[in-house]
Order: structure tokens, then sequence, then C-alpha cells
């Protein structure tokens, strides 16, 4: 560097200048006169006076480096201003003093400015301070949680507890509360949000601190500062965990100067004077043309500047870069002179002519700058504008963001910076994804949203039973005229966000280049080795925590990547026709179990990757064509083994024996491979990329291919696209695949990584902005209150209504602010757009399960993702993007959830899926799915086989596996068809309001027909179906009905202890549990009595007393725990502690009324009389509890009218909207029928001698005994016994058989044995 611009020899390594070194000097430079001219044109004194022609020196390339330095020569005053400054101690640059003075746990960044929470609540202070003048700092505040920004002096002494604010000499303003802090606190200041810049001012001559928001001052917060001697302040913060904020001392010239107040760290004002010279010299350069024909200078606009190759001018660039390259390595000058030199061209020039002025300036950088100094200066350049556009303020034509993002296309568009940006800044030393985000306003005012939207208005919800009263639609059809003008605004502001997303789309559209590929690899292969490093950091729980990237952020980056990838996608099918279009993308499952996508450590469904290889092995030869290599699965195995080391002797043998048959060089393992953090057995093989050895023919079908492995950073464009007989990316093809292409291999991988960034925390984000609509809902709800109220209010009562105006208008100035900021959040999160963005990721994974799902076994490979990606992108449309844009409005919306019901109706049993939460998911989805008219008609859509298959899952034993999900599935297609079970809620719940109507429990019935005759078929074919199913629902109901008269026993009793103690929550939630456990399994019980009751009925079938022995032995227990007077049931119920509210009576009474009618009412009089004997037999049996159902404490007399119900008792009666005519009939026959048979019973019993008596149950005679060991029981013991037992009772001997036994039989075999 030291040879440029030293004269007319100018070295052509450091200039790249065409001309050869031997030639003449004067070869291509233009006459002396024009030469002079030129010269003292671009280089013109700072003054700007103009000589005249004969008193200005003349100008020519060996004397202009002497005139540079004139030009240059700056004031004594601004050299020197860059020493100690009065008022000020400490070093000239300021940072955060991150060796002692700080308290708590503090991540600082490597610039020592910004930091982050890590601890409670961590302190720390700058490295300079000031005792005298005025002086400013900003604070850019990346979250907007709990901290406390100001100063403090050195004595102040902070902790976990107590931080800048909070002890004497220190004073702290706090956004997240609005308030300021001198040991107390009062209100101060407005509210800030992440994205917004705090100053911090200080005047120590007059003694107040202030500070300033975006710019506009919160006024004096403190006055009368402790000065004189020893009294010096440092700038300090104190922040909780995880909160995070940049410092900007000086370094960067401040956002938002204040007039007379001088930031603590001085800007380089020497060096910014040269540079603003040096700018103003390029300037002339761009805006004057020679013309050697002429001899004259032609002014033009700079933005029509181009470079033609004149030695003149490429001699007069590299004098003025020779000077102008060593000052742009500071970051304030290139953010103080480049980047506003810049951002001057894209705001005053189209956007083409923008583009192309920065093209040429970037040529021009690299062109007469050192490739380092190049690099250096757009590292600087990229993070300045980030920083700028995160923290621009929020105005209503978002012109500020449009600049910032129109300046970065114009950068990225210049292919060799562009590369360089992808390779070493945007995902290394940027978050880059800020690009990507447009922040929401917390406040409205200052984004304009009152002129964008000047009429506000709000969904009213309608009744809970989905139907509007008279009342809401006339208040619908006066607020129409409201919402329409609201809508428009929606609109207004909607088009302004769509330029901004436009611009962040065509950033990526720039960064999935893949025909920049001269000189070097394209865009999009190092845009995916960055982007998978960006996945795997967010989705790696070793992760450092506070660099991952923000939801937020995560939402709006996929959305533009969907947009960028769905352009690249269709682009290419309409150049391939053979290929498929966007709409019909999905993942090929190759993809998953060929390597060639890094998954890191994420779960398959069939488990580990590592152990899914070697299981399957012989499954990938026969499929897939590949084969592992055997050193590879044995490397697997020792890594499982020991963790820390691997033995030397395989290590370096590996690589080479590990070749395939193409011969590549060896690659040596990655040391990362070696790591113990990565995991156990997955780390080797889950970070792995089989790649296919270039064959030099085609391969055969009988052929099988031995692979090697390959890490992220070592693939080529080979590797993802393939070659000639090499499929790439998707190698190892299974026969139900297609031959013909999809569409470019690295769009599969771009695509598969914006459904795992889905799944990272783009669907809890979605889930989160809900709550702006939520918080919508809860005003409008209570503005209405109000409303009510004041029209209720008596006039005379001033004071209320007073009162009541004074909320009204609270709630109404809320909703005002609210309304304007839903409207951002639908256009940002919400709308139709994004909405289809979500669908199209639905219908993307369900298409890549069903492709899986055909290849067999190989379909464990694929991530647990997609399955949850595929519920919850379903569960996002359904729930979150109403009541705007409705799921039904969507494009092949019901052959879309028909296929969702398929997949979850066959892989919520499927063996192939072994993960637990995976599995859970799948059954509450489907759980879920059938609670709803719409997605439960869907469920009936699929094929018939599908649907037995699943309900046959459905009807498996209940033991050793989840139940419950199971069982509540059951219950849904039951509701609607039981005795009294046609509610939403339960009738003691309707009085309070519901957490969460959208719940699936709190839906409508709708129950399926064709599900229960499905049902009923199965529970009819085979011996064993019914009787395994019913004894697990009976064994379920007996644990869950013990377990909750247990802890209710435990309730009472710390009730009714006299000092003062607390239920555990937990505890009431798990007896609540409990109980509703207890009453969906009598649903289920009533829903198989009503569709095949000859299971319990038909004594001609094995299992059938038993069975109706157990039913009624339980249907006893839960009848006298529940109806007993004053017992412990009523007094639990009674206190309705918080956590409890759905144990009441009538769920559990009605569920057993159901069953109990169904046997003893219903069907023919040979079965009901063998249902009343049996419930009769059982020892339990009282018929005070059938009478309690009808509020009867005590059986009526033989033909006795009924009386009245008691309104302080139970009884069915009083659910005359639950409980129809018809059934409460049926009941009163069931009491008369029992009644007459309970007093024939009596009647007819005989003395029964105890010896005669069952020894397990004592309430049954002794009829049968076990071979070989000889004990007796009652069959009903035995045979329940033998359901899940085959040891005996007494002995343990294991039995053989059981025969029938008689007392009086018994006793003559013994005489004639005699």
């Amino acid at each position: 560097m030291a040879s440029k611009g030293a004269g007319v020899p100018l070295s052509r390594k450091s200039y790249r200048l065409t001309s050869e070194t031997e030639r003449p000097r004067v070869t291509g430079i233009v006459h002396e006169k024009l030469l002079n001219d030129y010269l003292h044109r671009i280089f013109s004194s700072p003054d700007h006076a103009t000589p005249t022609a004969t008193s200005r020196k003349p100008l020519n390339f060996q004397n202009l480096p002497e005139h540079l330095d004139q030009l240059l020569q700056v004031d004594s005053e601004d050299e020197e201003s860059q020493g100690q400054v009065e008022g000020r101690l400490g070093p000239s640059t300021v940072v955060l003093d991150h060796t002692g003075g700080f308290e708590g746990l503090l991540l600082v960044d490597d610039d020592l400015l910004g930091v982050i929470g890590h601890s409670n609540f961590g302190t720390i202070r700058s490295t300079t301070c000031v005792y005298k003048g005025k002086w400013v700092y900003e604070v850019l505040i990346s979250s907007q949680g709990l901290m406390q920004i100001g100063w403090c002096t050195i004595n102040c002494r902070f902790n976990q507890e107590e931080g800048v604010g909070d002890t004497h000499n220190s004073y702290a303003y706090d956004g997240n509360r609005v308030r300021k802090w001198n040991v107390t606190t009062t209100n101060y200041g407005k509210a800030w949000a992440a994205g917004d810049i705090v100053s911090c001012l200080i005047d120590l001559d007059d003694g107040t601190l202030s500070f300033c928001l975006n710019g506009v001052s919160l006024g004096t917060a403190f006055e009368n500062l402790s000065r004189g001697l020893g009294m010096a302040y440092f700038p300090a913060i104190s922040l909780s965990f995880k909160e995070s904020v940049a410092f900007n001392f000086g370094s960067r010239p401040l956002r938002y100067p204040v007039a007379g107040y001088r930031p603590l760290q001085d800007p380089p004002c020497a060096d910014l004077t040269r540079a603003q010279r040096l700018l103003g010299c390029f300037r002339a350069v761009l805006s004057v043309e020679l013309d050697p024909m002429e001899g004259r200078l032609v002014e033009k606009e700079s933005s029509e500047w181009q470079l033609q190759g004149q030695p003149t001018v490429l001699l007069t660039l590299a004098h003025i870069f020779h000077r102008f390259a060593p000052l742009l390595h500071q970051v304030y000058l290139v953010e103080a002179v480049l980047m506003s030199f810049l951002l001057g061209i894209v705001e005053k020039a189209t956007p083409a002519q923008a583009q192309s002025a920065v093209h040429q300036i970037l040529d021009l950088l690299w062109l007469f700058m050192e490739d380092y100094e190049v690099q250096d200066c757009l590292k600087q350049l990229m993070m300045s504008l980030l920083r700028l556009y995160r923290f621009s303020p929020i105005v209503p034509d978002l012109g500020l963001q449009i600049h910032y993002l129109r300046l970065t296309i114009a950068i990225l568009r210049h292919q060799k910076s562009r590369k360089f940006l992808l390779s070493n800044v945007l995902f290394d030393v940027l978050r880059s994804v800020v690009f990507f985000y447009i922040k929401s306003p917390l406040r409205v005012e200052e984004a304009g949203l009152q002129e964008l939207i000047p009429t506000t208005w709000w969904p009213h919800r309608s009744s809970r039973e989905g139907k509007d009263s008279a009342e809401d639609r006339a208040e619908a059809a006066e607020e129409r005229p409201r919402r329409r003008a609201y809508e428009r605004g929606c609109q207004r502001l909607k088009k302004r966000i769509e330029v901004v997303e436009a611009l962040q789309v065509q950033i990526l559209k720039l960064l999935l280049d893949n025909k920049d590929d001269n000189g070097g690899e394209a865009s999009r292969y190092i845009f995916l080795t960055k982007f998978r490093k960006f996945l795997q950091e967010n989705a790696s729980g070793r992760g450092n925590m506070p660099m991952l990237c923000p939801p937020e952020y995560m939402v709006c980056f996929l959305h533009r990547l969907i947009s960028a990838l769905r352009y690249y996608w269709d682009e290419y099918k309409a150049s391939n026709p053979r290929a498929s279009c966007s709409e019909e993308a999905y993942i090929p499952p190759q993809v998953f179990y060929n390597g060639k996508v890094d998954y890191f450590d994420l779960q398959r469904l069939g488990g580990l990757l590592s152990h899914l290889r070697k299981t399957l092995k012989d499954d990938l030869a026969s499929k897939a064509n590949i084969v592992i290599d055997p050193l590879e699965l044995q490397a697997t195995t020792m890594d499982d083994l020991d963790e820390d080391e691997e033995p030397a002797p395989a290590a370096a043998q590996r690589p080479v024996q590990a070749l395939a048959v193409g011969g590549a060089l060896p690659l040596p393992r990655p040391g990362w491979l070696s790591s113990p953090t990565l995991g156990r057995a997955n780390r080797f093989l889950s970070t792995a990329a089989v790649s296919l050895m270039t064959p030099r023919r085609p391969l055969s079908t009988s052929e099988k291919v031995k692979v090697r492995t390959l890490s992220v950073e070592q693939r080529t464009r080979e590797d993802i696209e393939g070659s000639h007989w090499n499929e790439g990316l998707l190698l190892g093809r299974p026969p139900e695949e297609p031959e013909q292409p999809l569409t470019e291999n690295s769009l599969l991988e771009v695509l598969d990584g914006a459904i795992m960034m889905y799944n990272l925390s783009v669907h809890q984000q979605l889930g989160k902005m809900v709550g702006v609509s939520d918080d919508v809902n809860e005003y409008a709800t209570a503005l209405r209150d109000t409303e009510d109220k004041i029209r209720r209010c008596p006039k005379r009562r001033k004071d209320i209504l007073a009162e009541l105006t004074k909320s009204q208008k609270v709630f109404s100035e809320k909703l005002d602010h609210l309304s304007r900021r839903l409207a951002w959040v639908h256009a940002t999160v919400y709308s139709q757009e994004k909405m289809l963005d979500i669908y199209w990721l639905l219908r993307v994974c369900l298409r890549t399960i069903e492709h899986g799902d055909r290849t067999g076994s190989l379909f464990a490979f694929m991530p647990e993702f997609y399955l949850s990606v595929a519920i919850n992108s379903y569960s996002a449309l359904k729930n979150y993007f109403g009541p705007v844009h409705s799921m039904e409005e969507l494009p092949g919306y019901e052959e879309t959830l028909t296929r969702l019901a398929a997949i979850l109706a066959k892989h919520f049993a499927d063996t192939r899926i072994v993960g637990t939460d995976i599995r859970d998911s799948l059954m509450q989805a489907l759980a879920s799915y059938v609670c709803y008219p719409h997605s439960l008609r869907a469920v009936e859509r699929i094929p018939e086989e599908q649907r037995v298959a699943m309900v046959r899952s459905l009807l498996a034993p209940y033991e050793q596996r989840p139940w419950a999900q199971t069982n509540w599935i059951l219950v849904r297609l039951w509701r609607g068809c039981g005795f009294g079970y046609r509610y939403t809620r339960l009738p003691h719940l309707l009085k309070t309001k519901p957490e969460d109507a959208s719940l699936p429990s709190l839906q409508k019935p709708c129950p399926s027909t064709l599900l229960q005759q499905h049902m009923a078929d199965l529970l009819r074919q085979g011996p064993d179906v019914a009787p395994s199913f019913l004894n697990s629902v009976l064994n379920q109901l007996n644990w869950a009905f013990s377990e909750f008269i247990g802890m209710i026993q435990e309730i009472q009793q710390a009730a009714e202890r006299l000092e003062r103690n607390f239920v555990d929550s937990r505890q009431l939630k798990v007896c609540a549990t409990c109980f509703d456990l207890s009453v969906s399994l009598l649903r289920v019980l009533e829903m198989t009595i009503t569709l095949v009751p000859e299971i319990f009925l038909d004594w001609a079938r094995p299992t059938s007393e038993m069975l109706l022995r157990r039913l009624a032995q339980l249907l006893n227990q839960v009848l006298n725990r529940v109806t007993a007077e004053r017992n412990l049931f009523d007094r639990v119920v009674t206190l309705r502690l918080p956590g409890l509210e759905s144990v009441d009576h009538y769920p559990i009474l009605v569920a057993v009324t159901g069953i109990l009618v169904r046997l003893l009412v219903h069907g023919p009089s040979s079965e009901t009389e063998r249902a009343t004997s049996v419930l009769l037999a059982d020892p339990c049996f009282q018929l005070r509890s059938i009478s309690y159902l009808l509020g009867q404490p005590e059986p009526p007399a033989p033909g006795a009218a009924l009386p009245a119900p008691d309104r302080k008792r139970f009884s069915l009666q009083s659910y005359a909207d639950y409980i129809s005519a018809e059934e409460l009939a049926q009941v009163e026959q069931m009491l008369a029928h029992l009644t007459s048979a309970s007093a024939q019973a009596a009647a007819a019993s005989l003395p029964t001698s105890e010896e005669d008596l069952c020894p397990i149950c004592y309430a049954h005679p002794i009829s049968a005994v076990f071979q070989p060991c000889g004990h007796k029981s009652c069959k009903a013991c035995i045979d329940q016994h033998l359901m899940n037992n085959k040891d005996c009772f007494f002995c343990k001997a294991t039995i053989v058989s059981v025969e029938d036994w008689e007392k009086g039989a018994s006793a003559s075999a013994t005489s004639s044995a005699a």
C-alpha cells in the first residue's frame, strides 16, 4: 500500500491497471490544460474558493500528492481533541468495565459495548466517568424487560437485588415499569419497547439529570445532584435475566444528538474532516466527465456516471482511495461518511439508478482497496445497516425501513460483495434475520396508526351456543359502517407493510441465487451451509440461550423464505416441465435416511439414527440400495461405549478403509465428531452426510452402493444437486418414488429447513401473538358490561355514574389503542398471505408423510418434527387466524382435512413410531379432531379400511399404554347419544366464565354413528376382543374411582383441621382428573352396553356373566359413595375448592343412571331379569341409592305417589333442560322395577351358612373348585381373577382348570368313596 498514489508509476498489482509498465507515462492521459482543470475541479479547496486560472498552481499527477496533503490538513485543535478533556476521567475509548465494574453474572459482547443479563439483576458500569460539563450516551434497547439505566458513582455498592437507582448517588430510568429510581421511585417517562433508543443526559454544571426516548425528551428526572470533590458519575445499567442492550458512548455517531451535550467518547474529528473532504473529491469524480475530443469538462448526475477505463479517471481515483482506504476501518467513519453517502444515493435516485450507482462504487472499492480493507469496510457497513434498520422508529410510511432495505439490496446485488458477506458476515457476525423482521410498534401514536386507521372497531363474540341474539344482530348492523372504515384503514396499513416485505423477499432471492457460480461457489450453496448451522444453533438445547434467534424474528424470516423458495421452485418448473410446481411440493423420503441432510440430534420417528442404521440396514440395502460402511457402524458402537476418546488405530485407519468404489480422496474425520457434548450414538451418524461416490456407469437394481460420510462444510454443489449418474441429495430412491425430479435438490433442503423453523419457535410465537386479540375481547366485554351498568344506574346516583363513565372512557381509549395494534399484528402475522404460507407448509408435510409411509419400515427414519408441524400448523390455522380469516376459505380445505385425518387415524398407533412425546401428540390431535363437526366428518370420509383399523386400535386393552386419551376419543364419539349427555358445559358451571371457549372439551356434542357402528361390529367379532377391552375398562374404572375417593378423604381431613393449612393445587388437579376419568369410563361402558348389549346379557357367551357381575359391583360402589346422605362426597362438593369445579353429583350419577336404564328398562324381559338378579345379588346394592336419583331419601311405599322434588336434594327432575321427560319416565320405571324385584328377592332368599360363602368376597356361595389344588371360591371371583392372573388365590399354584362345585354333589361323592 505504500506505493499507492506516490506518482505516475502506480503499481499494477495494487490497482489492476490494464496499461503495461513499459508504455510511456503519458499514454492515455489527457492534455495538460484539461488535466489541470479536471484535477482542480476534483480536488478543490475545502473553503470552495475558486481561484482564477492564472493564480492557481498547475496540477498534474506528479504534484497531486503534495496538493492532497494540503487539502487534508486539519486544524491542530481537531488533532488535540482526541486526548483528555476537562470534566472526564478515564480512557478515551469508552467501553463497559468487564474486569471490576460489575455485579452478578453478565455476558458482554466482544466489542465491550453490548451486554446480556445472565443472573437475577446484574449491574455493570463503564470505564469512564464525568465530574463536570454536559454529557450524553445512548442505549439501544434490544429487549423490553426489567432494566434500570442511568448513572452511578464509584462508591455505589450493588447486589442481586439492588441495582442502579436503588442506592444513594445512583439514578436510573426504568421504561419497563415507567418509573425513575433514586432509593425511592416515582412515575416518570414512557414505556420503552425493543428497538427503542434511550439517551441518558447529565448536566453537572446545573446538577440535573434527564432522559430522552427516541430523541424525545422525557423531562428532567433528577435535580440537585451531589457534586464536588470525589463525585464523578459513571454510565451504568442493571438488567434482569436474558435482557440485553447495546451502548453507544460515541464510538458511532449518536442517533439522536442533543445540542450542548457531548458524547463520552469524542468522535475522530480530524479523520472525520479528512474523510468528508475525500468523499467530496469522490463525489466530484462521479459528477464530472472528461470530453477529450472537445477538451472540456461535462457535468453529469452521479447516478449516470460510468467507469469507462480512462487512465486519467483511474489514476485520480487511485490517489483518492490511497488516502480514503485507511480511514474506512473506523466504525464511526463508515457510518458517518460512507453510510450517509450511500443512503443519500438510495433516497434521491430511482431503485434502478441507485443499484447501478452502488454497484459501481463497490466495484471501485474492490478495485482500489486491498481485499482485507474492503472486507472490513463491508462488515462495518452491514453492521451499521442492521443497527439502523433494527433501531429505526416506525413512521407512517415506513420510509426509514424502506431506505435501509433498498441499500442492503443494492449492496447484495454486487456478486463479490454478496458472497463475502454471506460467507463471513451475515450469519457469523450479524443476526441477519433482523433484516426480515418488522417490529410491532408499542406506541401507536408515534407510528402514525391514528392517521392510517382513524376509525377503530373490534369484533364482538357470539353467544355460548354459537347463535347471535337479536340484540347482537342489531348492534352489528349499527357498527357495520365502523367496521368497513376500520377495514379500509387496515388495508392501507397492509399495503405499506407489503412494500417492506417485498424488499425483504428480494434480499432472500439474492441469497438463494444459484446462477452466480462463476469464480466460486454459488450463493445458494453458501446460504445452505450457513442456514443449516443457524438451525442447529436454535435446535440444540446446548446452545447459548441469549444467542438464539428470537421467535418473533423467526416468524417473519419463515414467511419471507417461503416466498423466495416458491419463486425459485416455480421458476424451475417453468424451464423444466417434468418437474413439480410448488403446490405439489414435498420432501422425498430418501432425504431422511441417506444422511445427505444434517438433522443434528433431532429425534427420528423410530428412535436414534444410529439405532435405525443398525436395525434397518437390511431394509436400506434391499429397498434403497444403500450399504452403510461396517466401519462406520463399528465406530458408532465404539462411540456408544466410550464418549471421551476413541482408539487411535481405528481413528487413523477409518478414513482409508471407508473409501467407496469411486476412489475419491479420503477425508479426515471431523474433530467435532469426537466431542462428548454432541450426545451418544446419535452424534456420529446424525451429523454425517452419506455421499455416493460418482460411478462411471448407471447402477443396476441389484448393485449396492457403499457410502462414506461428509460433514456439512465439506459438501459441494455436486453433493447436493448431483451430477451424471449421481442423484446427490436424492441418493437411495425407493421404488415407490417417481424418477422425475421434483425441483432442484437445493430447494428441497431449504424447504426442509423451513419446516424445521416452524417447529422450533414459529408455532409458539403464533400462539403468543393471539394474546393481543384476547386482550381486545376482554376489554370489549368490560366495556359492554360498563355500558350496561350505566344504562341501569339510577340517575340520582351521580357518584356511581361518574365512576362508571370514567371507567367507560378508560376502556374505550384502551380499545382504540389495542384495535390499531391488532391491525398491525393482523397485517404482519395473521394476514391472508401468511395464512396461505402456513397452509402450504401443512400440505407439504402431509404429502411428505404420505410418501414416507409408502416406504414401509424406512418411514422410521423421518424426523419427528414433520408430524409435529402437520399437527401444529393445522391447529394454528384453526385457532389463530380467526375471526378475520377462516380456514374453510382455503383452497382444497376439505381434501386437506381428510388427508390429515387419515394420517392421524393410521399413525396414532403406528408401531414404527416409538417416541412417547410424538405418540401422545398424535393421540391428543386425534382426540381434538373428533370434537369438532367438520373435522369429525373428515374422519368419517377416510377409507373404511382405515376407519375400522383406527377403531380397532382404540379398542385395544388399556393396560400398558396411555389410555386416557383413547378413552376420551371414544367418549367424544358417544357424546350427544347418552343419557342426559347432550350438554356442552356442566349445569353447575354455566354461571362461570370458561377460560377458553375454544377448548375441545367445550364444543357442542357431535356424535358419530358411523364410527359407533364400526365399534359395535368389532366388539361382536371374535371371542376375545370385547372381554379384553371391557376388562381393561373396568379395571381402570376401579382404579380411577378408588384413587378419587382416597384423595377427597385427604382433602376433607385437611379442610377439617383447626390450624391454617393449604391443599396442594397439584393434588386438587389430580383429584379432578381421576373424577373426570371415572365419568368418561362410565360413558364408554354406557356406549358399549347400548351398542352391543349381548356382551353383558347373552349368557351363552362365556364371559358375559362375569363382566355383568363386575359391572354391577362397580356401579353399586359408585352409587353408594356418591349418594350417601351428608357423606364425604357431599362435603367436598360443598367446599367448591378451586381446581375441583368439575366434581359434582350430576355428571357421575347421570352416567351410572344411563347404564342402569339400558340394563333394566330396555331390551327383552329375559335380559332384564338377568341384569336385575345380578344387580340385586351384589351385597353392596342399596335401593336407597336408586331412590336418591329422584330426590327421595327413602323408597316410597308401594302404590304411593312420588313426592315433589326437594330443591335442597339432588334430583334428576331438577335438570329438565338436560334430561328429557322420556328419560325421567325410564328412571321412574327402573325404580319401580327394582323396588318390586328387591322385595321379592328378600322374601325368597334363604339363610346361607358362613362356611358355604366364597372366602374371597363373602357375598356369593361357593360354586367353583380349582384344579389341581382343590381350593374353592365363587365363579365371579375366579373368573375375574383369571382375566389377569393364572395363580391360585391361596397357594399360588398354577390353575389348570375350574370345575363347577355343589355342596350336595360333593358330599355324596365323598360318602361313595368311603
